[in-house]
Protein backbone atom coordinates (compact mmCIF):
# COMPACT_ATOMS: atom_id res chain seq x y z
CA UNK A 1 0.00 0.00 0.00
CA UNK A 2 1.37 3.49 -1.06
CA UNK A 3 2.09 5.58 2.05
CA UNK A 4 -0.13 7.92 0.98
CA UNK A 5 -2.73 4.98 0.78
CA UNK A 6 -2.10 4.27 4.15
CA UNK A 7 -1.96 7.70 5.87
CA UNK A 8 -5.66 7.87 4.24
CA UNK A 9 -6.72 4.47 5.44
CA UNK A 10 -5.35 5.76 8.95
CA UNK A 11 -7.33 8.53 9.43
CA UNK A 12 -10.63 6.42 8.18
CA UNK A 13 -10.19 4.11 11.73
CA UNK A 14 -9.15 6.58 13.82
CA UNK A 15 -12.31 7.23 15.11
CA UNK A 16 -13.17 3.59 16.06
CA UNK A 17 -9.93 3.48 17.61
CA UNK A 18 -10.48 6.75 19.30
CA UNK A 19 -14.13 5.19 21.02
CA UNK A 20 -12.37 2.04 21.86
CA UNK A 21 -9.45 3.69 23.89
CA UNK A 22 -11.46 5.90 25.71
CA UNK A 23 -13.87 2.87 26.59
CA UNK A 24 -10.84 1.56 28.24
CA UNK A 25 -8.93 4.46 29.54
CA UNK A 26 -11.68 6.80 30.46
CA UNK A 27 -9.50 9.77 29.74
CA UNK A 28 -9.49 12.01 26.95
CA UNK A 29 -5.92 12.47 26.84
CA UNK A 30 -5.05 9.30 27.47
CA UNK A 31 -6.69 7.83 24.81
CA UNK A 32 -5.56 10.67 22.27
CA UNK A 33 -2.42 9.92 23.35
CA UNK A 34 -2.73 6.12 22.56
CA UNK A 35 -4.42 6.50 19.41
CA UNK A 36 -1.75 8.82 18.02
CA UNK A 37 0.89 6.25 19.26
CA UNK A 38 -0.78 3.66 17.67
CA UNK A 39 -0.85 5.68 14.22
CA UNK A 40 2.75 6.45 14.31
CA UNK A 41 4.06 2.84 15.01
CA UNK A 42 1.46 1.95 11.92
CA UNK A 43 3.44 5.07 9.75
CA UNK A 44 6.73 3.77 11.22
CA UNK A 45 6.06 -0.01 10.15
CA UNK A 46 3.84 -0.04 7.77
CA UNK A 47 5.68 -3.16 6.02
CA UNK A 48 4.28 -4.96 9.50
CA UNK A 49 1.03 -5.14 7.95
CA UNK A 50 1.13 -7.88 5.27
CA UNK A 51 -2.70 -7.67 4.76
CA UNK A 52 -3.26 -11.33 6.25
CA UNK A 53 -6.24 -9.02 8.03
CA UNK A 54 -8.04 -6.43 7.50
CA UNK A 55 -6.50 -3.04 8.47
CA UNK A 56 -8.83 -2.57 11.20
CA UNK A 57 -8.22 -5.75 12.94
CA UNK A 58 -4.20 -4.92 12.96
CA UNK A 59 -4.34 -1.17 14.05
CA UNK A 60 -6.67 -2.46 17.23
CA UNK A 61 -3.97 -5.30 18.50
CA UNK A 62 -1.33 -2.25 18.01
CA UNK A 63 -3.67 0.14 20.24
CA UNK A 64 -4.24 -2.80 22.43
CA UNK A 65 -1.11 -3.39 23.07
CA UNK A 66 -0.75 0.48 23.81
CA UNK A 67 -3.20 0.94 25.96
CA UNK A 68 -2.04 -1.50 28.40
CA UNK A 69 1.67 0.76 28.52
CA UNK A 70 -0.82 3.47 29.42
CA UNK A 71 -3.05 2.06 32.13
CA UNK A 72 0.52 0.87 33.78
CA UNK A 73 2.15 4.39 33.32
CA UNK A 74 -0.96 6.10 34.74
CA UNK A 75 -1.66 3.42 37.50
CA UNK A 76 -1.39 5.94 40.20
CA UNK A 77 -3.59 8.65 38.49
CA UNK A 78 -7.22 9.14 38.82
CA UNK A 79 -9.24 10.14 35.16
CA UNK A 80 -12.49 12.18 36.03
CA UNK A 81 -13.76 11.92 32.90
CA UNK A 82 -17.06 13.44 32.00
CA UNK A 83 -19.06 11.32 29.44
CA UNK A 84 -17.96 11.70 25.91
CA UNK A 85 -19.98 12.08 22.59
CA UNK A 86 -19.47 8.17 22.25
CA UNK A 87 -21.75 7.71 25.57
CA UNK A 88 -23.82 10.62 24.19
CA UNK A 89 -24.26 8.98 20.78
CA UNK A 90 -27.46 6.61 19.85
CA UNK A 91 -25.94 2.82 19.57
CA UNK A 92 -27.14 2.65 15.85
CA UNK A 93 -25.17 5.67 15.50
CA UNK A 94 -21.87 3.89 16.06
CA UNK A 95 -22.36 0.60 14.40
CA UNK A 96 -20.34 0.32 11.52
CA UNK A 97 -23.05 1.12 8.40
CA UNK A 98 -23.13 3.63 5.35
CA UNK A 99 -26.34 6.17 5.27
CA UNK A 100 -27.69 3.65 2.40
CA UNK A 101 -27.89 0.58 5.20
CA UNK A 102 -24.91 -1.16 3.42
CA UNK A 103 -21.89 -2.34 5.71
CA UNK A 104 -19.69 1.01 5.19
CA UNK A 105 -16.44 -1.53 4.89
CA UNK A 106 -16.60 -4.83 3.24
CA UNK A 107 -13.98 -8.02 4.45
CA UNK A 108 -11.17 -8.00 2.65
CA UNK A 109 -11.19 -11.56 2.07
CA UNK A 110 -13.76 -12.97 -0.36
CA UNK A 111 -13.09 -16.80 0.85
CA UNK A 112 -16.57 -17.44 2.37
CA UNK A 113 -18.46 -14.25 2.24
CA UNK A 114 -21.36 -15.98 3.74
CA UNK A 115 -19.70 -16.75 6.77
CA UNK A 116 -17.33 -13.40 6.76
CA UNK A 117 -20.39 -11.57 6.96
CA UNK A 118 -22.13 -13.35 9.74
CA UNK A 119 -18.83 -13.17 11.77
CA UNK A 120 -18.91 -9.28 11.29
CA UNK A 121 -22.58 -9.19 12.17
CA UNK A 122 -22.09 -11.33 15.33
CA UNK A 123 -19.29 -9.23 16.57
CA UNK A 124 -21.35 -5.94 16.13
CA UNK A 125 -23.63 -7.43 18.15
CA UNK A 126 -21.19 -8.59 20.92
CA UNK A 127 -20.01 -5.06 20.47
CA UNK A 128 -23.11 -3.60 20.90
CA UNK A 129 -23.89 -6.06 24.09
CA UNK A 130 -20.83 -5.38 25.78
CA UNK A 131 -21.27 -1.72 25.22
CA UNK A 132 -24.68 -1.80 27.23
CA UNK A 133 -22.88 -3.52 30.45
CA UNK A 134 -22.90 -1.33 33.16
CA UNK A 135 -19.89 0.17 33.08
CA UNK A 136 -17.39 -0.97 35.77
CA UNK A 137 -18.63 -4.67 34.37
CA UNK A 138 -18.10 -3.68 30.39
CA UNK A 139 -14.63 -2.07 31.60
CA UNK A 140 -13.68 -5.70 33.21
CA UNK A 141 -14.90 -7.89 30.75
CA UNK A 142 -12.36 -5.46 28.43
CA UNK A 143 -9.46 -5.92 30.54
CA UNK A 144 -9.88 -9.53 30.86
CA UNK A 145 -10.89 -10.93 27.52
CA UNK A 146 -10.28 -8.15 25.10
CA UNK A 147 -6.72 -6.69 26.47
CA UNK A 148 -5.77 -10.30 27.84
CA UNK A 149 -4.77 -9.06 30.98
CA UNK A 150 -4.31 -11.09 34.27
CA UNK A 151 -6.98 -11.00 36.82
CA UNK A 152 -3.97 -10.43 39.15
CA UNK A 153 -3.13 -7.15 36.77
CA UNK A 154 -6.72 -6.01 36.70
CA UNK A 155 -7.18 -6.57 40.48
CA UNK A 156 -4.20 -4.51 40.93
CA UNK A 157 -5.05 -1.43 38.49
CA UNK A 158 -8.61 -1.23 39.83
CA UNK A 159 -7.98 -2.14 43.73
CA UNK A 160 -9.99 -5.07 43.74
CA UNK A 161 -10.27 -8.36 45.61
CA UNK A 162 -9.89 -11.35 43.68
CA UNK A 163 -13.57 -12.38 44.44
CA UNK A 164 -15.53 -9.20 43.54
CA UNK A 165 -13.28 -9.53 40.17
CA UNK A 166 -14.76 -12.99 39.36
CA UNK A 167 -18.14 -11.98 40.53
CA UNK A 168 -18.43 -9.04 38.37
CA UNK A 169 -17.12 -11.00 35.83
CA UNK A 170 -19.65 -14.09 36.11
CA UNK A 171 -22.27 -10.95 35.74
CA UNK A 172 -20.79 -9.44 32.74
CA UNK A 173 -20.75 -12.73 31.34
CA UNK A 174 -24.61 -13.32 32.21
CA UNK A 175 -25.68 -10.17 31.00
CA UNK A 176 -23.58 -11.21 27.40
CA UNK A 177 -25.25 -14.31 27.44
CA UNK A 178 -28.69 -12.82 27.67
CA UNK A 179 -28.26 -10.31 25.22
CA UNK A 180 -26.37 -12.52 22.76
CA UNK A 181 -29.85 -14.82 23.15
CA UNK A 182 -31.91 -12.32 22.24
CA UNK A 183 -30.22 -10.11 19.55
CA UNK A 184 -28.39 -13.25 17.61
CA UNK A 185 -28.98 -16.57 18.53
CA UNK A 186 -32.88 -15.86 18.73
CA UNK A 187 -32.36 -14.20 15.34
CA UNK A 188 -30.46 -17.28 13.77
CA UNK A 189 -32.80 -20.12 14.96
CA UNK A 190 -35.58 -17.71 12.94
CA UNK A 191 -33.69 -17.93 9.87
Amino acid sequence: MPPSDLEQALVGHRAYLLRFARLQLRNEAWAEDAVSETLLAALARPQAFEGRSQLRTWLTGILKHKIVDALRLHRREVSAGGTSEDEEAEPMDLMPFAADGHFAQMPAEWGNPEQDLSRQQFMVVLDACTEKLPPMQGRLFLMREWLELSSEEICKELDLTPTNLYVQLHRARLRLRECLELNWFARSRAA
